[in-house]
Formats: structure tokens, C-alpha cells, sequence
């Protein structure tokens, strides 16, 4: 005669608390982080840097890095309703909504305080500013995503303290290195781990 195996209620319920946590962390992560947008934004900001290392003032520079910024952003914006698309997951609810809400205070910190920057012309600390407050954005974003997006935000975030100390002579290297590398990086990591 066979032995039955008895299974105490304490391990069935353990187990049945373990599946509804896992479930209920998948449905409340934000998956449409693009990683492909990503390598593009990053490939898009190693040719700034490329491009503005010539410029010849730092107005110039600034313009530039400007117009990178919109063009990442509209990459990064195309990327992810078309990643949201395909995975039938919904941008402005749920977990996206999150996603956005968390990111836009450190980004609209981020512009108020480039207009100061500009204003009082220190152009020297615009990189670690915008490396460090991007890297915020991306953190607290990252709370409601796939857990490669906060490693990621935390890496900006030290780029950015380190940018903040360096001379202005620097700041296309650590603009390429953040902007670029590290995104590309990341957006690597994104596309093979996540679905694009």
C-alpha cells in the first residue's frame, strides 16, 4: 500500500501567498521601459557629444544638448507607446501611470533648474545636474518596472555626482558616457531581458 504524502496547510498557504505576491509584482510593473529606444537615445547622444566637443562656445553647446534632449525624448516617447502597444499594456493606467507620475517631478526639476543654470551662465555644472536629476527621474520611476530600471537610475546618479565636481572641459565625456554608453547599456540589457 502506497503512502499518501501529507501536505500541511501552513506550506499549501505559504505557497499560495508566494504565487499571489509574484502575480500581483508582474501586474503592478511597468514593462514598456524600451530597450531599443534606449540604444537609440544613447546613439543619438554619443553623436551630440561628438558634435558638440567642436562647438565653438558654450551657448552653442547648450543648444545642442537642448535639441538632444527633445529628440531623446520623442525617441524615448515612440519607443514606449509602440513596447506599450504591442504588449497591450495600457500608458496612462495602472502601473504607467505610476511609472509617469514618479518620473516627471526630478525632469521638471530638471528644466526649472537648466533655466536658472543658463541665466546665471554656470554651464560647468549643467552636466552633473542633469546626469544627477535624469538618474532621479529614472530611480523613482524605476519603482514601478522591471528592477534593471532603478540599477540603471543609480548609475546615472553617480555619473552625475562625479560630473558635478569635474571642470567644464569634461562634460561631453560624461554627457556621452551617461547619455550614451550607460543608455545604450541599459537599453542592450532591456531589449534582450524584457521584449524590446
Amino acid at each position: 500500500m502506497k503512502s499518501a504524502k501529507v501536505v500541511s496547510i501552513n506550506e499549501r498557504a505559504i505557497e499560495n501567498l508566494k504565487f499571489i505576491r509574484e502575480t500581483m509584482e508582474r501586474a503592478g510593473a511597468f514593462t514598456a521601459v524600451p530597450g531599443w529606444g534606449g540604444i537609440l537615445m544613447g546613439v543619438s547622444a554619443l553623436l551630440t557629444a561628438l558634435v558638440s566637443s567642436r562647438l565653438p562656445s558654450r551657448e552653442l553647446w547648450f543648444v545642442a544638448w537642448l535639441g538632444e534632449a527633445a529628440l531623446a525624448l520623442a525617441i524615448g516617447g515612440w519607443a514606449m507607446t509602440q513596447k506599450a502597444k504591442a504588449a497591450r499594456e495600457p500608458l496612462l493606467f495602472g502601473a504607467g501611470r505610476k511609472f509617469a507620475l514618479s518620473l516627471c517631478p526630478a525632469m521638471i526639476a530638471g528644466a526649472v533648474l537648466t533655466a536658472v543654470l543658463y541665466r546665471q551662465e554656470m554651464f560647468s555644472i549643467m552636466p552633473g545636474v542633469w546626469l544627477l536629476l535624469y538618474g532621479v527621474a529614472v530611480v523613482t520611476g524605476g519603482a514601478f518596472s522591471v528592477n534593471i530600471v532603478p540599477i540603471m537610475g543609480v548609475s546615472f546618479m553617480a555619473l552625475g555626482s562625479i560630473a558635478l565636481f569635474s571642470p567644464f572641459g569634461w562634460s561631453n565625456w560624461f554627457m556621452g558616457a551617461g547619455f550614451g554608453a550607460l543608455q545604450i547599456a541599459f537599453g542592450i540589457v532591456i531589449a534582450r531581458r524584457y521584449g524590446g
